[in-house]
């Protein structure tokens, strides 16, 4: 388990994390949302321990994790970091860099690990390929097999899918969670993204103020989200008479006391995202088909 206890950290004297308290399970999969400067990714170098922190406690197990005052060498055996900068030895092949730190002694278990990793990461076909020719999306996913070849029991993923295109991102991040989960390897992610998030993780701490604004399930968050800074993280959504209605949650109706005027139609492929003047305000609600500028219609929240 990790137990991080009133971690209170600071950097050239501006407080970056403050009285951060909570408790991961064994296996589990914690996402950390925040806007940027929030303190995500200085979050996962405090875990790390590659800062020394200015109060509280963290501990894996029985061990306590510490910083480079303690330490001449930075991190732990049972604990992996991948960072958004990639680590990795340019002049070696793919297979090289995943195999590099598995046992020699061992050749039949090292080239099965560093298989099995190649195909998690989709890169079974780059395997011969010398890392410095590869794309920052490639490199990144290199980096995530390095990180799993040892089968840390902890790990810690900042964006790990920023520099992925689209072709890749979703059967590639299946691919990584699943590997996680069936090798029950505790996960915490960093990350701006809702799709790291839904299906995947158990828990979702909500970064606001240099503090945990909140700390709940993603399926709890998502359904009755407590501010708008937790409803723009899945969505588009709409503040009407102090409630925080999703887009998705409005429909068009005959008749209502929420008349709009429709100022702009995005194609979002099964539906269109409508952005429309509500008196003064702007708001955004999800239709069929596209509707014209200057269209009036009624709406309704879906029960």
């Amino acid at each position: 388990m990790l137990n991080v206890k009133n971690l209170t950290f600071s950097y050239n004297k501006t407080t970056v994390l403050k009285n951060i308290t909570f408790k991961v399970k064994l296996g589990e999969n914690v996402a950390v949302i925040g806007e940027s400067g929030s303190g995500k990714s200085t979050l996962l170098k405090v875990l790390y321990g590659e800062y020394d922190i200015d109060a509280g406690d963290i501990f894996w197990n029985d061990k306590k994790i510490l910083g480079p005052k303690y330490n001449l060498v930075v991190g732990y055996d049972f604990m992996k970091y991948v960072a958004q900068e990639f680590d990795l030895m340019p002049f070696i092949t793919v297979e090289e860099n995943i195999g590099k730190f598995l046992s020699r002694f061992y050749p039949e278990e090292k080239h099965r690990r560093t298989e099995e990793l190649l195909k998690v990461v989709e890169l079974t076909k780059f395997a011969k390929i010398k890392v410095k020719t590869l794309s920052g999306g490639q490199k990144q996913r290199v980096a995530l097999a390095r990180a799993l070849a040892k089968q840390p029991e902890i790990i810690l993923l900042d964006e790990p899918f920023s520099h992925i295109d689209n072709f890749k991102k979703q059967s590639l991040r299946r691919n990584v969670f699943k590997h996680l989960k069936d090798n029950n390897i505790t996960c915490i992610v960093a990350t701006h993204d809702k799709e790291d998030v839904l299906g995947f993780a158990d828990q979702m701490i909500v970064l606001n103020n240099n503090k945990i604004a909140v700390n709940d399930s993603p399926e709890n968050l998502f359904n009755t989200p407590e501010t708008p800074l937790i409803a723009s993280f899945f969505g588009e959504f709409n503040l009407i008479n102090n409630e925080i209605i999703y887009a998705h949650q409005l429909k068009v109706v005959e008749h209502s006391t929420l008349k709009v005027e429709v100022k702009q139609s995005y194609f979002k492929g099964y539906y269109n995202l409508i952005e429309a003047n509500l008196e003064s305000e702007i708001v955004f609600f999800e239709h069929q088909e596209s509707l014209k500028p200057g269209t009036e219609v009624c709406l309704a929240i879906k029960k």
